[in-house]
C-alpha cells in the first residue's frame, strides 16, 4: 500500500515522503497512529501544495536575507566599551552587544546566535561573520572605541 508519511517514522522515512509498505503495517500502525495517510489523488495534491508553499516561504526568506546582506556587508558597527589603564575591557564585547549595536545603528535585528565571532576584550577593529539561514552569510567589522563616560 502506498502512504504519505505525516511524521518522521524511524526505519521508514521522513514526513512528506511517499512510501510503499505492507497493507497491515499501513492500516494497523501508520494510519491508526496518525503517522501516515493513504496516498490517493487528493492527499498527493495536498502534499504537493504544502511542498510548494514551503518552498515559496524559503524563497522569500532567502530573498530577505540577500537584501539584508547587501545592506550590511562590509559595513562597520561601532561599540563603546570601558577599559582599565592597560587597555583591557572590564568585561567583553559579545555577539549580543554586536546584535544590539547593529539594531541601533542600522535598524536591523539580527539574532545573537547568528553572529559568529570571538569575544572582544580590547580596543580595535575585529571581524564578525553573520550567518543567516538559506546559506547566506557575510562579514562585518566591529570597531570598539572608548566610552568617555565610563572611563572618567
Amino acid at each position: 500500500m502506498k502512504v504519505i508519511l505525516l511524521k518522521d517514522v524511524k526505519g521508514s522515512g521522513k514526513a512528506g515522503d511517499t512510501i510503499n509498505v505492507a497493507d497491515g503495517y499501513a492500516r494497523n500502525y501508520l494510519v491508526a497512529k496518525g503517522l501516515a495517510v493513504e496516498a490517493n489523488a487528493k492527499n498527493i495534491a495536498e502534499l504537493n501544495s504544502k511542498k510548494a508553499s514551503q518552498q515559496h516561504k524559503l524563497d522569500l526568506e532567502k530573498a530577505d536575507n540577500i537584501s539584508l546582506k547587501e545592506k550590511l556587508e562590509g559595513k562597520t558597527v561601532e561599540i563603546k566599551a570601558a577599559a582599565g589603564a592597560n587597555g583591557k575591557f572590564f568585561g567583553a564585547v559579545t555577539s549580543a552587544n554586536v546584535s544590539d549595536a547593529i539594531a541601533k545603528q542600522y535598524g536591523v535585528n539580527i539574532e545573537k546566535k547568528k553572529i559568529n565571532m570571538t569575544d572582544i576584550k580590547s580596543y580595535g577593529d575585529f571581524t564578525a561573520e553573520i550567518k543567516l539561514s538559506q546559506g547566506v552569510s557575510f562579514k562585518m567589522t566591529v570597531k570598539t572605541i572608548g566610552d568617555q563616560k565610563a572611563e572618567g
